[in-house]
């Protein structure tokens, strides 16, 4: 048996994300030589989020890629023989560029790890930022987001689902833990 308890609701959320898109913007003075890139999937769907919050603020639109990591993961072999693998979706050159990586949620590091590897092998970025909804601590590598939505200290089994409902009203943040 699983229990959900909600730890953001749709308003909560769509007030961090314009928070995150203010900080984005005043920490790099503006959209210049800016893009976003989310991770899949739901980094993918927060970044389009942030992006439309920066165009309302800047009246601008900040170019957009998506990032599949999955043949950069260092548990491959664990996920079977015949892993899902998405596209990558980047269509601008990120050499030069300042790139903020985007992912819902941060937990251990290996997921943000694995798309650093894939950014760079795509270009030499001038500067990386993270950008994440929901940090939950348990790294168990070097990495700290830039931009947080919300800090929530969980158990290691317990997991974190950032729901991105049909329609904005929708969405949530939900801690799952499962009984045992």
């Amino acid at each position: 048996m699983t229990q959900n308890k909600q730890i953001m609701n749709s308003d909560e959320m769509d007030r961090a994300i314009t928070r995150i898109a203010h900080e984005i913007l005043e920490k790099n003075k503006g959209t210049h030589q800016m893009v976003l890139v989310g991770i899949h999937t739901g980094g993918a769907i927060l970044a389009k989020q942030f992006q439309e919050k920066i165009k309302n603020i800047e009246s601008r639109e900040v170019p957009l890629g998506s990032l599949d990591i999955t043949l950069y993961r260092d548990d491959l072999s664990e996920i079977g023989p015949q892993p899902n693998i998405g596209e990558t979706e980047i269509e601008f050159d990120v050499s030069g560029k300042t790139i903020v990586l985007v992912d819902d949620v941060l937990f251990t590091g290996r997921t943000v790890r694995c798309a650093l590897d894939a950014l760079i092998d795509l270009g030499r970025p001038r500067t990386i930022q993270l950008a994440v909804l929901i940090d939950r601590g348990h790294r168990e590598l070097p990495i700290k987001p830039d931009f947080v939505g919300k800090n929530i200290p969980t158990a290691k089994e317990e997991e974190v689902v950032v729901v991105f409902g049909e329609n904005e009203s929708s969405n949530c943040v939900l801690i799952q833990r499962k009984d045992v």
